[in-house]
């Protein structure tokens, strides 16, 4: 049961969702009633969500195709309507990865035919899928479960990196022999594994820190990670296709935003030149020594950030605010479009 002023925070997305454990149903809205800072983000995170779930697009009915788009609304409309039975009952650091994983199944239907579209990388859209099955895996490997394809064989003892592509490379090669069909259900089938595990629900197991993908982090952090993951390549497959794939909702959005942050500082470590780095509408962090003066001031649209991080932007390409040494800022750039593992 969460009752304090940054757990409640953490919590309202999943408020404005629907998405609350029995257990914060409660606390959550009494904590509102006498916060006005968390009263006024959780109503206008609700309204986000109402618009973004508003009428069909083009008068098209809930279970027609969703057609080509130049708005938002359609795609995350089909995605709550599609969300897996268990999101509903997800704690807040698990929700972004359910809307995430129901914001890729309501694409699934406009594929039909496109499999062989290509997207990203050498991968077509079916290998794209594939691809999230095996990344998808680590952590689902890490809670239990079994994997869905035949088991890896990689050393051990292989750098992360390397195991990492190799385990994709791995299962697309595996999973080009098969359906698009099957690599699907097998992809929604481990995501509503991972999203049904009591680490998705509690958040004291998911406070347990473990080793994937070369970060030690929280289960709850990793489960942002895997949100991140399947909405940059949700958004890959909308624009291979023509199709508007909206970002996640703005509480979703921040909890990537927050954890990209504390990763890129982390990577940056103590004695880089500071800089006083903020993302519109939000916060503002100094990044590196803590020391010397700033050195130079850095801000982006947070889903600009979202996508240098996940290697969608170039450094130099990213739209972005500076002043101050140019040097400073051409370090934090390059070293958050670094971080990129997609």
């Amino acid at each position: 049961m969460t009752t304090d002023h940054d757990g409640v925070r953490d919590l309202l997305a999943a408020w404005a969702f629907g998405a609350l454990e029995p257990a914060d149903e409660k606390t959550v809205p009494l904590h509102l009633a006498e916060c006005e800072s968390c009263a006024a983000e959780a109503e206008q995170l609700r309204e986000t969500v109402r618009l973004l779930d508003g009428p069909p697009l083009n008068g098209l009915l809930p279970d027609e195709p969703l057609g080509l788009r130049n708005g938002t609304p359609g795609v995350l409309s089909g995605a709550l309507r599609t969300r897996p039975a268990a999101a509903p009952h997800v704690a807040g650091h698990a929700a972004p990865y359910a809307a995430a994983v129901a914001g890729l199944k309501a694409l699934l239907p406009e594929i039909e035919g496109r499999w062989t579209t290509p997207v990203v990388h050498d991968w077509d859209v079916h290998a794209t899928v594939a691809h999230l099955l095996a990344a998808d895996e680590h952590l689902a490997r890490l809670l239990g479960m079994g994997p869905r394809v035949p088991p890896s064989r990689i050393a051990e003892d292989t750098r992360w990196a390397d195991a990492w592509d190799q385990r994709t490379a791995d299962v697309i090669t595996h999973e080009h022999g098969r359906t698009p069909e099957e690599t699907v259900a097998d992809w929604s089938a481990q995501a509503d594994g991972l999203l049904a595990a009591p680490e998705a629900r509690d958040h004291e197991l998911a406070a347990r820190a473990v080793m994937l993908m070369g970060v030690r982090l929280p289960v709850a952090d990793h489960f942002v990670v895997r949100a991140f993951e399947a909405w940059i390549h949700t958004d890959d497959i909308g624009r291979a296709l023509g199709l508007a794939v909206p970002p996640p909702p703005e509480g979703h959005l921040w909890q990537l935003v927050r954890l990209a942050v504390r990763i890129l500082g982390l990577s940056l470590g103590p004695t880089a030149p500071p800089v006083l780095f903020s993302v519109t509408g939000g916060e503002e962090w100094v990044l590196g020594s803590e020391d010397e003066p700033v050195q130079a001031e850095l801000t982006l649209d947070p889903v600009d950030f979202c996508l240098l991080v996940g290697g969608r932007y170039a450094p130099d390409e990213v739209p972005r605010g500076t002043a101050g040494d140019e040097a400073a800022v051409r370090n934090v750039l390059e070293r958050a479009s670094q971080l990129a593992w997609l």
